[in-house]
């Protein structure tokens, strides 16, 4: 992709001041910035190694125990209330919905309510004669069934509502209520005080500022323009302004014109060839910074790292496979071959051991007897099952001694 191309400015010409001026401030800001430059590198290196070995680890860290404690100060004990008190409270209150409302309502329904209904209506087909009896009977029942029921109702409310109510309230009251309390008397109400009494002094500060400053300031200067306004008025301002210009504005300009902007424009030389041999003596500190680790690192490197290497491939390397080969080797070798000898030994007592525990079974409770097969799927006395013995197909009889 073709560049474009833009027009280049001409060079402005530089007088001998920026050209004499230019040498030693890069020369002096070299030799200022240098060790800057250096120790601000050398910082950099330290907290970025601080930050990878350090920081981020101590960070994780504190994170890691900030989520910790979290969950055990407030998710624990939540969900221990939650399945511990809730959970259980709520299975109860269910249970007690269940056992005094469902049931007896469904008990009601079928021994009581169905069977009215089937009277009255048997009543109605067959006449009106013993409706009054059966409406006191049924108005007892009802009021003996109510009885009972607010007895229970009474019964469960005193003696299980009311402690459960009990300790769900000394919950909240040492679980949220306690604790908001105490927040609030350590830290919201000294807070709300101190920001209380920021605000009224703030206020009462600026309302009096302001008041001096309208008592002692904008009422005499107030009072100043118009007493100016009416000498001008009367005729005192032409002689005072050809007075403030001949003894202000004059001096001011002719200092303005000859002095400050000569002056200006020097410093303004000085200032921007500063900034520039700054920025130069900057960049090349920053050469000359990369430069010197750079030497570091290859003088560690030659110094350490790589006699460090030369040690490791020509002598330990060597050594170590000789003392592989040599010692680690046969010792492994000797090893193995005690392990096996170990194993076979074990091995043979154990058969050792059970061959005399099978004499012994044998010499005292006889030889067993010979089971007979059922289909050929079991064998008889201590034949090795085979390939056909499994598949039922006919396998040569062992042999006999």
């Amino acid at each position: 992709m073709d560049l474009e191309k833009r027009p280049v400015d001409p060079e402005r010409p530089e007088g001998c001041l920026v050209v004499a001026i230019r040498l030693p401030v890069r020369i002096v800001a070299l030799v200022l910035v240098l060790p800057v430059r250096m120790a601000w590198d050398a910082l950099v290196v330290a907290g970025r190694f601080l930050l990878d070995t350090l920081l981020r680890p101590v960070g994780r860290g504190l994170l890691w125990l900030g989520l910790w404690l979290g969950r055990v100060l407030f998710v624990w004990p939540l969900v221990g209330l939650w399945r511990y008190v809730v959970v259980p409270v709520g299975t109860a209150l269910g249970w007690l919905v269940k056992v005094l409302v469902v049931v007896p309502a469904v008990w009601l329904h079928r021994t009581v309510l169905t069977p009215v209904g089937h009277g009255l209506a048997w009543l109605g087909r067959t006449g009106w004669a013993g409706l009054a009896w059966l409406g006191r009977g049924l108005w007892a029942g009802l009021v003996w069934l109510a009885r009972g029921f607010g007895a229970g109702l009474a019964w469960v409310y005193a003696r299980l509502m009311t402690p459960c109510g009990h300790a769900v309230l000394w919950l909240l009251r040492y679980l949220v209520v306690v604790p908001a309390g105490r927040l609030y008397t350590a830290v919201l109400a000294p807070v709300g005080r101190a920001v209380v009494w920021c605000v009224v002094g703030l206020v009462t500060g600026v309302g009096l500022v302001l008041y001096r400053l309208w008592r002692w300031v904008l009422m005499p200067v107030g009072r100043a323009v118009v007493w100016a306004g009416a000498a001008l008025v009367t005729g005192v301002g032409p002689a005072l302004y050809w007075t403030c210009r001949v003894l202000f504005v004059w001096p001011a300009v002719g200092l303005w014109r000859w002095v400050l902007v000569p002056v200006g424009r020097v410093l303004g030389v000085v200032v921007h060839e500063v900034g520039q041999a700054l920025g130069h003596a900057w960049r090349i500190a920053g050469r000359i910074s990369l430069a010197v680790g750079r030497f570091l690192v290859t003088l560690f490197r030659w110094i350490v790292v790589d006699p460090a290497r030369w040690v490791y491939r020509t002598v330990l390397t060597p050594v170590g496979h000789v003392v592989r080969d040599a010692v680690l080797r046969p010792v492994a070798e000797a090893a193995r071959a005690v392990g096996r000898g170990t194993r076979q030994a074990l091995a043979t007592a154990r058969e050792t051991v059970r061959q005399a525990r099978a004499d012994v079974r044998r010499a005292l409770f006889g030889a067993p007897r010979e089971r007979e097969t059922d289909g050929g799927r079991e064998l008889v006395d201590a034949q090795t099952r085979t390939l056909e013995k499994r598949t039922g197909r006919e396998a040569s009889p062992p042999m006999r001694g």
